[in-house]
Formats: C-alpha cells, structure tokens, sequence
C-alpha cells in the first residue's frame, strides 16, 4: 500500500476561533464593501488563492484576515450556510 490511509480524519476548530472568524468576515466584507469593492468575490478570491491582496488594507481587513487560517474561514462560512438553509 502506499501509505494512504482510508479512515475519516477529523478536523476541529476552536470555539473562540470560531467567534473570532465571525468577527472578522463581517468587518472584512464592511472594508471591502466602503472601498467599493465586491466583497463576496475578494473574498472567494482570498479563500482560493491565500493572496492577500484579495483583501484591502483599508481600516486593517488585510492584517485582520490573515490572523486566521483559510480553513477557519470556510468552516465559519459553511456553518453559517447550513444554519441558515434548516
């Protein structure tokens, strides 16, 4: 075998993180929103690429994303989703 391993990892995040994800998505999204960016696709674009300069340094959004991971970010945007389609 290859050294591959066919069991199911499990991935855990924080709670604190998770309040701190929040936190920051929303003040990233206002950010981008008053330089008159699209929030969502700068966004899309960070999370796909890591290339901060998705995101624009006006009132920290650059500084303030980076402090989490990307992972942190999908799994706070996936939670969100899901909550809201029950």
């Amino acid at each position: 075998m290859s050294g591959v391993s066919n069991e199911t990892m499990k991935f855990k995040v924080e709670k604190e993180n998770v309040n701190e994800a929040k936190e920051i998505i929303f003040n990233v999204y206002k950010s981008l929103e008053e330089k008159g960016y699209n929030p969502i696709n700068q966004m899309i674009g960070y999370i796909l690429s890591g290339d901060p300069t998705y995101i624009t340094s006006y009132n920290n959004a650059r500084s303030l994303i980076r402090k989490l991971e990307r992972d942190e970010l999908l799994e706070e945007l996936l939670k969100n989703y899901l909550k809201t389609q029950e």
